[in-house]
């Protein structure tokens, strides 16, 4: 199989839907090639979302994207870092889920080529390490404005490591991304399909 899907785990709990996806290289003196998706090889390891829409984006050396998530129209991810090093996370915000609350945290790197999938249900940003980085990802349902939410990056309640994976980095952030909300645990986000409920 050109795929290795292995399980994402916060304190020997499984985060039920949130993988970290490995293709196999093929590598030479000319270069190198790999697959990125393959609808039978997702299927066979029980990952049997419909991906709709490509995006990508460039970003300079600590820039930080995120906290985000589409309340009406919940989107899925697989995303990777075609140039560059990012610090990609994901925040479970499934109400009905063990590991709501928690967040994982995968290194994607362009040399190793890994992928990382985040399904419904989770907020999701990322954090670049490199001078400059491209960043991809395939979704599985398409961008609503209308929809557009989000949880403050530095959010105390969650307590995600950015500062800690490069601290010598500053976060460089959007006007937005600064504005978004605290994490609450006691409001409704998504149940475990990642429907949304607020």
């Amino acid at each position: 199989m050109p795929f290795t899907f292995t399980p994402c785990a916060v304190d020997g709990i499984n985060i039920e839907g949130l993988f970290e996806v490995q293709s196999k290289v093929f590598g030479d003196n000319r270069g190198y090639f790999f697959e990125v998706y393959s609808e039978k090889d997702f299927r066979a390891a029980g990952l049997t979302m419909n991906f709709v829409q490509d995006n990508e984006s460039s970003s300079a050396k600590g820039v930080l994207r995120g906290l985000h998530f589409q309340t009406e129209h919940p989107q899925g991810k697989l995303v990777r870092a075609v140039c560059g090093r990012v610090y990609d996370v994901a925040v479970d915000l499934r109400n009905d889920s063990k590991t709501f609350g928690r967040w994982y945290g995968v290194m994607l790197d362009s040399e190793k080529q890994n992928q990382f999938y985040i399904p419904e249900g989770f907020a999701h940003g990322f954090y670049v390490l490199s001078d400059r980085a491209v960043f991809a990802y395939k979704c599985t349902n398409f961008y609503d404005p209308k929809g557009e939410s989000g949880i403050i990056w530095n959010d105390p309640q969650l307590n995600i490591a950015w500062n800690r994976i490069a601290p010598d980095i500053t976060p460089i952030l959007s006007e937005k991304d600064c504005k978004h909300q605290h994490f609450d645990k006691n409001m409704k986000y998504f149940d475990i399909n990642g429907k949304w409920q607020g």
